[in-house]
């Protein structure tokens, strides 16, 4: 005998969730009796071939639900991309345009040359000679030429020495200028001895804001932070305002967006960092962790060996360090670069 009872359908989803969780304020009670459902609707038999209309019906809506940005379902369970796009704002900074400098300056040749430094325009020199030959060193470095590995952020230069008065802004001037006459490159020179900046000085230009200033306001336009000088190639970024919390600023990651803005647009530039002494500030081994080549400036019978093993052992952070003889009385060739070519007559 068969039984004719009505056959109770399972409750959905929603339904269970009304059941559990759905209070009717007024009777305090569910606002849903799953044990009250009514039957489930007898389903005529399908002919031979006939598909599931309601399968079909529900494909469509399905994909409707996905593709509709404003579905209730999406924001629910958003889809991922398996292939996302890059953000626009990193877009927008690939394309950002080079700084251009606000403020002008005319470099003092005659302060160059009375401190018997590089002078541009002038004659070659030994000391010319000398910095191109350490500047071939650095552009090989960064630029993978000669069978060398090319060295992560080899265009990011720290001049630093273990104390003052080894001649470290010294040997920063001179390779700045020097670099500045490449046809590939164009040099950044930032003077980052924030408590004794010299670089101004050395050159003659006029102090103003620089690099502690883009460093504690974000708001303050970068260009006004750099001087274009008369020599097209080389540009300067000043110490700025001294700051209390100066290596503390120079360690964070502001100073590395910085340093990659600086570089954005200008494919061929080189940053010189004039550092303060290691042993004598903080801040040089901060810095260190933001190039790929250190240079550190040993002066010739003043720089004891203890103190250049504690400076180099603070600036770990550079993977690449190179010392610089400075102040040298002679060569024990007999080497002297630039006399070649003051000499008159054939070569």
């Amino acid at each position: 005998m068969n039984d004719q009872r009505p056959v109770k359908r399972q409750p959905s989803l929603l339904e269970r969730a009304a059941d559990m969780f759905g209070i009717d304020a007024a009777k305090n009670a569910p606002t849903i009796d799953v044990s009250k459902l009514p039957p489930e609707p007898e389903k005529k038999p399908k002919k031979a071939g006939q598909a599931d209309s309601a399968a079909i019906a529900a494909e469509p809506v399905a994909k409707q639900e996905i593709l509709d940005p404003v579905s209730p379902a999406v924001e629910a369970a958003p889809t991922i991309d398996p292939a996302p796009k890059p953000s626009v704002s990193k877009e927008i900074a690939r394309s950002e345009p080079a700084v251009v400098p606000q403020r002008q300056g005319v470099i003092d040749r005659d302060r160059l040359a009375a401190n018997g430094m590089i002078v541009p325009g002038m004659p070659v020199t030994g000391i010319s000679e000398e910095y191109r030959i350490v500047k071939r060193e650095l552009i090989r470095n960064f630029s993978g030429s000669g069978n060398r590995p090319v060295l992560p952020r080899g265009h990011r230069v720290l001049i630093a020495s273990a104390n003052p008065g080894e001649g470290k802004t010294f040997s920063a001037v001179n390779l700045a200028l020097s670099l500045a006459t490449e046809a590939d490159h164009d040099v950044l020179l930032i003077d980052a001895d924030i408590a004794k900046p010299s670089v101004l000085g050395a050159l003659g230009l006029e102090d103003g804001p620089g690099l502690m200033d883009a460093l504690a306001d974000a708001r303050l336009p970068l260009g006004e932070c750099l001087i274009q000088t008369d020599i097209p190639g080389l540009k300067v970024m000043p110490a700025g305002t001294q700051h209390m919390h100066d290596t503390e600023l120079l360690a964070s990651a502001r100073t590395e967006a910085l340093l990659a803005r600086l570089e954005q647009g200008a494919p061929g530039r080189i940053l010189i960092l004039d550092s303060p002494p290691v042993l004598a500030a903080s801040p040089a081994a901060v810095l260190a962790g933001h190039v790929g080549q250190l240079i550190m400036v040993v002066r010739a019978d003043e720089t004891l060996e203890s103190s250049l093993r504690d400076a180099i052992g603070l600036m770990g952070g550079c993977p690449h360090i190179q010392l610089l003889l400075n102040g040298v009385k002679f060569s024990p060739g007999g080497r002297r670069f630039g006399t070649y070519y003051g000499q008159g007559g054939a070569s």
